[in-house]
């Protein structure tokens, strides 16, 4: 760890901002991770896009389809890869946040503390899956509690609808009070949010994975962190990085230029959603990443790949998108 458990909440204040991608994963025909197609995105997303960070082992990443081995083979590369580039002429190193949710307590304990052994930053834990309408807030507060009693690294909270239900700001407010909580992932309403970062913005990073509506929440709310999703690596390339840009003239306080970069990227983001089918959300974003000059690969079972129709589809929305490779 490059702090002590004490001064997670500090580090993160200052180390974990910016644009923070959360990966796909590229598996082969037989189902298996392609590390030489996975190693070629990660230098990608953090060498030519030189993103802030990365989201390793996420719901994005196919986490769920996944053995213990395989998430933590996700992290490993992960952490190396970023410990290759180093510090990237000047920009500073990647940042590497590794998702340790599962419905198991021991596997996200397990997970964490094999993120804090290989060099991880951070680690990031969905709030808990809980059955039979037992989703109290002392529930999901204890769950919280022992984590952070539990664990060194600074830890992030993540709370989404597939839980079930939606963590309340004031709750997520008395978590952010334990002492290695250093940020949420909040895929909530808008207002929801806001509340939250009134409530504890001066504590935590707050943060929620729409692209749209980043730039407002960096003006508005004066976010420093986007954590995380697929945008970073699926709207820009090496060569037309208008996220990035859009990012760093608001965080210098050009907020007209900034929204005329961000406004350009509409016809990209109008283009990714309607090529996108219902329920294939990684395999349309795979298949995306391959008119990027990325790695795709297929998806693991339960999800379905795309149709030949629907890559075709993508293509002509890719084509039509601007985007400039």
């Amino acid at each position: 760890m490059n702090y002590k458990k004490s001064e997670a909440k500090e580090h993160a204040r200052e180390h974990l901002v910016g644009v923070w991608a959360a990966n796909l994963t590229p598996f082969d025909a037989q189902g298996q991770l392609d590390e030489a197609a996975y190693r070629d995105n990660l230098r990608h997303w953090i060498r030519d896009l030189q993103l802030g960070g990365l989201f390793i082992a996420g719901k994005q990443a196919e986490f769920f389809s996944m053995s213990m081995h395989d998430r933590k083979k996700l992290m490993e590369i992960a952490v190396d890869e970023a410990r290759l580039a180093g510090n990237r002429g000047g920009v500073g190193p990647c940042g590497i946040i590794t998702s340790c949710s599962d419905t198991n307590l021991d596997t996200v304990l397990e997970l964490a503390q094999h993120s804090q052994d290989i060099g991880a930053d951070y680690i990031i834990v969905h709030s808990p899956v809980l059955h039979f309408g037992a989703d109290t807030d002392e529930t999901i507060y204890e769950y919280y509690r022992y984590l952070s009693e539990k664990v060194n690294l600074g830890m992030a909270m993540w709370n989404h609808p597939d839980c079930g239900y939606t963590m309340s700001p004031e709750l997520c407010n008395r978590i952010a009070d334990l002492p290695n909580v250093v940020a949420i992932k909040y895929s909530t309403d808008r207002p929801d949010y806001i509340r939250l970062t009134e409530l504890a913005g001066h504590k935590i990073h707050v943060s929620n994975p729409s692209e749209e509506e980043w730039l407002d929440n960096i003006i508005e709310l004066n976010w420093k962190l986007y954590l995380c999703s697929t945008p970073p690596f699926l709207l820009q390339t090496k060569n037309d990085q208008r996220m990035n840009e859009y990012t760093r003239l608001a965080f210098a306080g050009d907020h007209a230029a900034a929204r005329q970069v961000r406004d350009s990227l509409e016809p990209v983001r109008q283009a990714f959603k309607a090529s996108k089918p219902k329920g294939k959300p990684q395999a349309h974003a795979k298949c995306w990443q391959e008119h990027l000059g990325q790695h795709g690969g297929l998806v693991r079972r339960p999800l379905l790949q795309l149709t030949d129709a629907e890559r075709a589809q993508v293509a002509t929305a890719f084509a039509q998108s601007g985007l400039k490779r």
